[in-house]
C-alpha cells in the first residue's frame, strides 16, 4: 500500500488549500487516515485524523479552520484548510491505517507536501 499526498503550495495568509492523500494497492479498508506536519526545526505534530466510523480530531491550533474528509470509493483522503496563517507553514503527511487483501494490517505514510503561508 502507498500514500500519494498532493495540493501544496504558496499561498497568503488567509487563503485556502485543500490537501489529498491517494491511498494505492490492494486495500481491503482504510480504518483510519491522518494528517501530521512538520515546520522547520520542529517535531512532527497531529493536525486531524479520522477513522472508519466517521470520528475526527484535530490539534487545538487548526480546529475551526481545517477539515479532514475521505472518500471511501477512491480510497482518497482530503484536509481542506482555510484561513492559513503563516505558523500553518509546513510540511505535510498523511498516514493511514488498515488492512490489505493478503496484506494483513498496514501503516504506511505519504511523502509529504509543503505548504508555505506567506504573510
Amino acid at each position: 500500500v502507498q500514500l500519494q499526498a498532493s495540493g501544496g503550495g504558496l499561498v497568503q495568509t488567509g487563503g485556502s488549500l485543500r490537501l489529498s492523500c491517494a491511498a494505492s494497492g490492494s486495500i481491503f479498508s482504510i480504518n483510519s487516515m491522518s494528517w501530521y506536519r512538520q515546520a522547520p526545526g520542529k517535531e512532527r505534530e497531529l493536525v486531524a485524523s479520522d477513522t472508519i466510523a466517521g470520528n475526527t480530531n484535530y490539534a487545538d491550533s487548526v480546529k475551526g479552520r481545517f477539515t479532514i474528509s475521505r472518500d471511501n470509493v477512491k480510497n482518497t483522503g482530503y484536509l481542506e484548510m482555510n484561513s492559513l496563517k503563516p505558523e500553518d507553514t509546513a510540511v505535510y503527511y498523511c498516514k493511514a491505517l488498515g488492512f490489505g487483501y493478503g496484506l494483513g494490517a498496514f501503516d504506511v505514510w505519504g511523502q509529504g507536501t509543503l505548504v508555505t503561508v506567506s504573510s
